[in-house]
């Protein structure tokens, strides 16, 4: 598997990118709260997706540094933006999130500078990752992953090779096809098809994209941000639109599906840490974040999330097994990323999703 990701990901530098990196999922489900005074230093409140990180780093920071992490989840970029307008910067010390609506939280001032004499190990971010749209001078996050969202498909199931965003529209993909749940994401790969822009903010192109999509709507099955991966594997659906940690979940565990790079043009997006303006326990948060850096921590963290590791000096940590699929070319980043648009294109992206989720019965 290692070789034939090998040269998949080697076809990648052949092709422009397409965006959205895109979250696991999860439940807005929070595991505690904010400690009371006195007590703020000893509690780290994390706010991110569900699955973001192996037990085994959460015990051990806590082991180490006595500090008890209360881990509660969010299911869209939309709804944590939602619940730290709520709580106006507070309540959470740490916050995992998407690219584009980080930039939405630095605008509306929601996060706080970090303080690098209070993280080490900053030095280990791979600064191809860094001076992003939503952070240009890295002064309030840091990249925590990074992902391609690709086409997976059964060959023994679709009966052709997939080559392309316009094959999910095959007559003979009827009610096989699996979509992640990012609107924007999906929206984009339909203007992809038209020719257009993840980015566009013509409302006519928007418009047909949306028309065109609801003729996608007789082969979408489910459309669903959680494991989505797992209806390819027990072969519900013949093909499936995945986030890259998913994608790689589906190739460890079948080794007869295969991987299509768009010809439409592929896309890219990065996960960045940020501590919100308000929170609680800032110093929790940067020692998490000094913590999470260390080379082999980081390398630990990919492997089970499954993301391209944003960490420099975590790449020699990564098993020679995965190495191919966490650790990408620097051109990687070249292609065209979702980024954030006018409030009314925003509200036809919207129009144009929800019409289509009906049309598929979602």
């Amino acid at each position: 598997m290692k070789k034939t990701i090998a040269i998949l990901l080697s076809l990648l530098l052949a092709m422009g990118l397409l965006a959205g990196c895109g979250g696991g999922g999860g439940d807005d489900d929070s595991q505690g709260g904010s400690g009371s005074d006195g007590e703020t230093a000893k509690e780290l409140n994390l706010y991110t997706w569900d699955g973001m990180f192996p037990q085994e780093v959460l015990s051990d920071f806590e082991a180490e540094t006595g500090i008890r992490i209360y881990y509660s989840n969010f299911d869209t970029d939309e709804a944590m933006l939602a619940k730290l307008e709520e709580t106006e910067g507070g309540d959470y010390d740490l916050v995992i999130a998407d690219d584009y609506i980080i930039e939405l939280v630095v605008a509306e001032g929601l996060a706080q500078k970090l303080d690098p004499s209070k993280i080490s190990t900053i030095g280990n971010i791979n600064p191809l990752y860094q001076g992003q749209f939503y952070d240009p001078a890295d002064e309030y996050t840091i990249p925590w992953g990074s992902g391609i969202p690709l086409i997976v498909y059964n060959p023994a199931l679709t009966g052709f090779d997939l080559t392309g965003y316009e094959d999910l529209w095959n007559p003979a993909l009827k009610d096989n096809v699996a979509l992640i749940a990012n609107y924007r994401v999906v929206n984009g790969i339909t203007l992809k098809t038209m020719g257009q822009s993840f980015n566009t903010e013509d409302l006519d192109q928007i418009a047909a994209a949306g028309e065109k999509m609801k003729l996608l709507a007789e082969n979408v099955r489910v459309i669903n941000d959680s494991n989505t991966q797992d209806f390819l594997v027990s072969e519900e659906v013949a093909a499936a639109f995945l986030y890259t940690s998913q994608v790689n979940a589906a190739l460890a565990a079948r080794d007869d599906l295969k991987i299509c790079y768009p010809k439409e043009g592929l896309g890219f997006g990065i996960m960045a840490a940020f501590i919100p303006s308000k929170a609680p326990n800032s110093d929790a948060a940067h020692q998490f974040l000094d913590y999470l850096n260390r080379p082999e921590v980081a390398a630990k963290c990919f492997e089970f999330l499954g993301y391209y590791c944003t960490n420099k000096a975590a790449e020699e940590h990564i098993s020679a097994e995965l190495y191919d699929q966490l650790v990408v070319p620097e051109t990687v980043t070249e292609g065209e990323i979702v980024q954030n648009i006018s409030q009314e294109a925003e509200d036809a992206h919207a129009k144009i999703w929800n019409e289509f989720k009906a049309a598929c019965g979602q």
